[in-house]
């Protein structure tokens, strides 16, 4: 191993990174990042330049070693990503515990140390403070401090809120060695059958574009810097407008479908983000149909494909000069045990993997996310249909980054330190009140709530123990002063390719069997219904149900509790609309918020103490 601390003769401290004893202009640390960036980049060979070109899943080993196998998802052992072919950018999955994560890290950093010009790997990860569990999206939060979904930030409206989630969050990141954030996710979440909406900030332009600077305030501060974790905003143009609802992960759910106008609406957010210095930038899979912009047919190809809005929209109209990065598995595709889960090669399923990736590049997009085959980008260049100056272009990029966040000084992490900043006390608690503040009322007939006193309460999807010393537990309605269920909204069940099963899709209405239990429930006693909405569901049949309706977006039973009681009040507006049926949701459009006569708008939301059917909403 070379060593790499190293001091000069006039007392500075340096790594030297490529073990030849001198500290050059790369290594100083007193230099600009651009001006380490400008030396670094003609050392580097063209196998190095090729591997900063790629980010892909990494798995921890056991114990938080390093995975020397194919893990669950990911497809090589570690070494050979990253002694071979020379890959510093992964994004990891599933953490057990600070500790491990943190020594995970050093390890990874230690291994990529060995290769010639020392350069550190940068980890990002989904998100993972909160309740999803769907290894294509996000993860929950494990050893993480726990808040709601970005949805449920969202219904908080309140920036300072979520900028104070962010910057938790990213230093329980940083602890653990995680210095990049694939997210925010901004898309507008205008159309109510999309899978991914629990992840956005909702619906209104104006309101996720507030959202987004706080939130990357929290994350990279007021420049990108070695306190910072870098966000990789997304999803370019703007990924709400599913045609049909239906996700573009998979083949049937390939298309974009957007009006002219909405087009533009779509893209607030991602403007707010590049003024507010967002350092990368993720378009969708999906493939535009029918879309016009200033006059010009917009050809229909994914947008990782899409050259007219990376380097057109992207790069010359609206400025953004940072990172782009593909979503994952462009190039090929993906199996996983007996599943496959197709390239999302839209419009250019005809092409092959050099094919897909030569389009990619003269698209304008700077990283192949999800790929490892560094073998198909080196024939390119050998067979001279891709010039090196274009990937100079892309790793100067990348590394500006690397140089940015301080990781060429310094990737270490302090494991101890890592255990006592992640999840700790006092940002769980702030994830619990958060979580609590969020909830939305929607119905509180007669001013149900807050629940007072100690009720004997029939609960169904409640965990019984937070009751405890609050109410009375008991096993038949009937016997009961009030009732508690909690539901989740409605989805039709696929599993056919890899990762469909996570992704709730279809239609949005319950099912029979449902509303006829909680009918009678409602006939023996007084009932509240806690509807945890990953998506909007079709919530008219139980209006006329129920004394208290509320709507959650990552909401734990004891945040829950806590908020139904008072104990922490509730004070969550509706990110997205509530259709009032599924006939209105099939009659409007993708791309634009609003359906006719809508059960619940936008902003929505009852304080505590007031009546739905007096009070006018917050």
């Amino acid at each position: 191993m070379k060593p790499t601390q190293a001091v000069t003769e006039d007392g500075v401290a340096y790594r030297d990174l490529n073990g030849n004893g001198v500290m050059d202009p790369y290594e100083d640390p007193r230099l600009s990042p651009e001006e380490r960036v400008a030396d670094l980049l003609p050392r580097l060979s063209l196998e190095e330049k090729v591997g900063l070109l790629f980010q892909t899943v990494i798995e921890v080993g056991p114990g938080g070693t390093l995975l020397e196998t194919s893990g669950h998802i990911s497809k090589s052992p570690t070494s050979t990503v990253v002694r071979h072919k020379h890959i510093n950018h992964f994004n990891v999955h599933k953490l057990e515990s600070a500790a491990e994560a943190a020594s995970w890290n050093n390890a990874l950093q230690a291994l990529a140390e060995q290769n010639p010009h020392g350069i550190p790997v940068t980890i990002s990860t989904d998100p993972r403070h909160s309740f999803t569990e769907n290894s294509g999206v996000a993860f929950s939060a494990g050893p993480f401090s726990q808040w709601p979904d970005a949805l449920g930030l969202a219904a908080l409206d309140d920036d300072d809120a979520i900028r104070d989630f962010a910057r938790r969050a990213g230093n329980e990141y940083r602890a653990v060695g995680i210095r990049a954030a694939l997210h925010p996710q901004i898309d507008l979440a205008t159309e109510p059958r999309w899978a991914r909406q629990l992840q956005t900030f909702g619906a209104d332009e104006e309101r996720v574009s507030r959202y987004t600077r706080a939130y990357l305030s929290g994350f990279q501060g007021d420049a990108l810097g070695p306190g910072s974790v870098a966000c990789v905003t997304k999803h370019f143009p703007g990924g709400g407008p599913q045609k049909d609802g239906e996700d573009a992960h998979f083949p049937y759910g390939r298309e974009q479908v957007y009006t002219a106008e909405a087009f533009q609406t779509h893209l607030q957010p991602f403007i707010a983000a590049i003024e507010a210095g967002t350092a990368g930038i993720m378009p969708y899979y999906g493939m535009p149909v029918g879309l016009t912009i200033d006059g010009e047919q917009i050809e229909e190809v994914g947008f990782g494909y899409n050259r007219q809005i990376l380097t057109g929209l992207l790069r010359e109209k609206l400025g953004f000069d940072g990172v782009i990065l593909t979503d994952w598995e462009l190039v090929n595709d993906n199996y996983v045990g007996e599943q496959v889960l197709p390239a999302r090669a839209w419009g250019v399923e005809h092409l092959d993997a050099r094919g897909r990736m030569l389009k990619i590049l003269e698209a304008g997009a700077d990283q192949f996310g999800g790929e490892e085959c560094t073998d198909v980008l080196l024939d390119l260049v050998r067979i001279g249909l891709v010039d090196e100056r274009r990937l100079d272009q892309s790793a100067r990029r990348l590394l500006l980054v690397k140089f940015q966040l301080g990781l060429f000084d310094n990737p270490y992490v302090d494991v101890d330190q890592a255990v006592e900043v992640v999840g700790s006390a006092e940002n769980a608690a702030a994830g619990l009140r958060a979580q609590a503040r969020s909830l939305v009322i929607l119905e509180n007939r007669d001013q149900f709530l807050p629940l007072r006193g100690t009720p004997r309460i029939y609960v169904e999807g409640v965990d019984p123990v937070v009751l405890e010393g609050r109410a009375h537990v008991v096993s038949d309605p009937a016997e009961a002063d009030l009732a508690i269920v909690r539901v989740s909204a409605p989805f039709q069940p696929r599993n056919d390719l890899f990762l469909e099963d996570y992704f709730h899709q279809g239609d949005l209405e319950f099912a029979p069997g449902l509303i006829y239990r909680l009918q009678q429930i409602a006939h023996s006693t007084r009932l509240h219904v806690d509807v945890a909405l990953d998506r909007p569901a079709i919530l008219e049949p139980l209006t006329g149900l129920v004394s208290g309706l509320t709507v959650s977006f990552g909401v734990s039973d004891e945040a829950l509790l806590l908020a139904l009681t008072g104990g922490i009040e509730p004070r969550g507006v509706l990110p997205v609309e509530i259709p009032r049926s599924m006939h209105a949701v099939r009659a409007s459009h993708e791309s634009i918020l609003g359906t006719v006569n809508p059960l619940y708008s936008v902003g929505d939301g009852l304080r505590l103490g007031s009546d739905s059917e007096a009070a006018s909403r917050a």
